[in-house]
């Protein structure tokens, strides 16, 4: 077989795995999750919430066979809280223990300062896997501008300086997997470390496949007409357009009342069951009656 032929082979593979855990991935998406792997180069992946990013990293763990290692970013998160912390209570107490030891201060210190009194965040326990987890560093634009800086030796070099131990390089290369909701511009240092993939709102043929394997119960006719009601639901202007989380728990509010299929004579249902499709007070504002009742019955 060709070098072509089999790239192409192995990036079908890769799609066909993650389908089968759940996530229908683009070609071009499955050959990026492909060189990330190939490169141990870290996945920056951009777009509004709810386009699936975080779950790509869930369903490339289940794929691989490991663990599934996660920093949710916050602002004010700080190296300490995401690399690691010393277990200061331990080390007072060794402290009181060692207090009648005769050896010297330096030697005390270092055992102090060992790794048994070291508390491993997510990104030193990442690289201190014996085999190669994937490490999701989620909604990495809530962070500050600091906080990147902390990651860019990690992501460059797969190790972590910590001041009292030295250097510590990794085990494994973990794959990983950052995301940004696009709240923030990331700087150019952390583009250059990473490889990049912007994930679009699914297309009508990707949402249906995602919603006939996530809701096999949902599959047929009243699968096409709610992929068809959240897709014109999105091309409205609202402050916050669903998600694909949204469209599976629309359709679960949906079963759950007995709704088989999707028109006008079902406008009060929908409309009960709109907490689970739209989430600001703006935003359901505009679904009147009468605009349900026209988006129903165009299904």
């Amino acid at each position: 077989m060709s070098t072509g032929a089999q790239r192409m082979a192995d990036v079908a593979a890769l799609q066909q795995q993650l389908a089968a855990v759940g996530y229908i991935a683009e070609r071009s998406f499955a050959a990026a999750l492909l060189l990330m792997t190939e490169l141990k180069r870290p996945l920056l992946l951009e777009g509004d919430a709810g386009v699936g990013k975080t779950e790509v990293a869930k369903a490339l763990a289940v794929v691989r066979g490991t663990r599934l290692i996660r920093l949710q970013c916050y602002e004010g998160l700080d190296a300490h809280s995401a690399m690691y912390e010393w277990n200061y209570q331990r080390q007072l107490l060794a402290i009181k223990l060692l207090e009648q030891d005769d050896r010297s201060v330096a030697a005390k210190e270092q055992d102090i300062f060992s790794e048994r009194y070291l508390l491993k965040r997510p990104l030193l326990e990442a690289i201190s896997c014996t085999q190669s987890p994937v490490l999701l560093i989620d909604e990495v634009d809530r962070a500050d501008e600091a906080f990147e800086a902390y990651l860019l030796e990690l992501l460059s070099d797969f190790q972590m300086s910590i001041p009292e131990l030295g250097t510590v390089a990794a085990v494994s290369i973990p794959l990983v997997v950052v995301t940004s909701n696009g709240t923030r511009e990331l700087s150019d240092a952390l583009r250059r470390r990473c490889l990049y993939q912007f994930v679009e709102y699914p297309s009508f043929e990707k949402e249906l496949a995602i919603l006939e394997i996530r809701a096999p119960e949902a599959a047929g006719e009243l699968a096409r007409q709610v992929v068809q009601f959240v897709q014109d639901t999105r091309r409205m202007d609202l402050q916050k357009r669903p998600g694909i989380a949204e469209t599976l728990d629309w359709t679960a509010a949906l079963l759950r009342l007995g709704v088989t299929a999707i028109g006008q004579d079902v406008t009060e249902a929908i409309l009960e069951t709109l907490a689970a499709l739209i989430k600001t007070r703006d935003d359901r504002t505009a679904f009147t009656p009468e605009v349900v009742g026209r988006m129903a019955a165009a299904c």
